[in-house]
């Protein structure tokens, strides 16, 4: 009798106990419902420091832009991802008998990584663009820049929707020529950005 009572009692609360567990979702069998999943469209903001060189004159200043992206995490963990940014930086310094200053940042990059629940680890690159300003006598030359970026980052889920980050991009663009009041002149930089950040997904 005490044999049939345990196996009842399991058998009722068999189901309850497997609702607790993450359930796989058999219209998209590469996708489990659980809490944390990285699939989906996201974007957000973030804010840090860059440090570089320009034609042997290095470079330091504040970072400030937004990103937009989308990952799709399979069941191994395994997760894909592009995303797309810009920052406005104040990263500028001594170059080429001038002021130098990198206006802006802004790159299209894939991502890869692995999740481990409600934590990303990834590694990523692509293109990079940046508009590069020197300044010499008082008179300064705009020039658009292209390049390639290359990085880092961890970012962890707060709630279901809502995560931060910490990434390092390191990017290097091609040399462009400036007309200053010397005559042209060739600079190419290179700079290192370490940003934190907050991501909303939908």
């Amino acid at each position: 009798m005490k044999k049939l009572l345990l196996a009842a009692a399991l058998f009722v609360a068999a189901p309850a106990y497997a609702g607790d567990l993450p359930q796989r979702n058999y219209s998209n069998p590469q996708v489990y419902r659980n809490l944390f999943n990285w699939t989906g469209f996201y974007a957000g903001v973030h804010a840090g420091w860059g440090w570089g060189d320009a034609s042997g004159g290095d470079l330091s200043g504040y970072a400030l832009g937004a990103q937009v992206g989308y990952n799709y995490q399979m069941v191994s963990g395994l997760t894909f991802g592009v995303e797309t940014d810009i920052s406005i930086t104040g990263i500028d310094g001594l170059a080429a008998g001038g002021v130098f200053t990198a206006d802006y940042i802004g790159t299209l990059r894939g991502r890869l990584g692995y999740a481990f629940d409600r934590v990303l680890i990834y590694a990523t690159g692509g293109l990079a663009y940046a508009g590069g300003d020197l300044r010499i006598g008082g008179l300064s030359n705009d020039q658009d820049h292209f390049g390639y970026a290359i990085g880092l980052g961890i970012e962890g889920m707060i709630t279901s929707n809502v995560s931060a980050r910490l990434e390092y991009l390191y990017t290097d663009f091609g040399s462009r020529t400036y007309q200053t009041i010397g005559g042209p002149v060739g600079v190419g930089f290179s700079s290192s950005l370490l940003r934190a950040g907050v991501n909303y997904r939908f």
